[in-house]
């Protein structure tokens, strides 16, 4: 698996550990291991940029998803065929304040949103209560593993 991180946020981040994570997310969706996937952590001024551009949207968000070959899990026994994941780029400063908000630590927030972002770039969405109800409960099922095993 080719996972590229890339962090000027100028905020310390674990970057190994968002990189264990990033590897065992994609292992767990059966996501071929050939695949590629970039994240970026940037500042709050260049995530303003992306959400407008990308949006339409006003203010930094905490993370957006840029979807390339359209890969999809795979299914139990099955390879789907390797791609380019595609690209997520999360804001540490607005996780940072959303995990204050929550009362958890940072790294916390940032693992729920590299698990968030990694589902978006799968097709996952949360626009319909059903596709919620589907994301938001894979997401929690994926984070308790994650969890449980580091």
């Amino acid at each position: 698996m080719s996972v590229d991180i890339d962090n000027h946020s100028g905020v310390e981040i674990d970057l190994d550990s968002l990189h264990r994570q990033a590897n065992f997310l994609l292992v767990q969706l059966r996501i071929n291991l050939e695949s590629e996937l970039s994240i970026t952590l940037c500042d709050e001024s260049e995530m303003t940029e992306l959400h407008i551009k990308w949006m339409d949207e006003p203010g930094p968000t905490d993370v957006l998803s840029f979807p390339m070959d359209e890969l999809r899990p795979g299914g139990e026994g099955e390879l789907p065929e390797p791609g380019m994941l595609g690209d997520i780029v999360i804001c540490p400063q607005v996780a940072q304040r959303q995990a204050a908000t929550a009362g958890h630590k940072t790294a916390d927030e940032l693992e729920l949103l590299l698990t968030h972002g990694i589902l978006h770039l799968l097709g996952y969405d949360h626009a319909e209560p059903e596709e919620h109800a589907e994301m938001f409960g894979l997401q929690a099922e994926l984070l308790a593993a994650w969890t449980a095993q580091s």
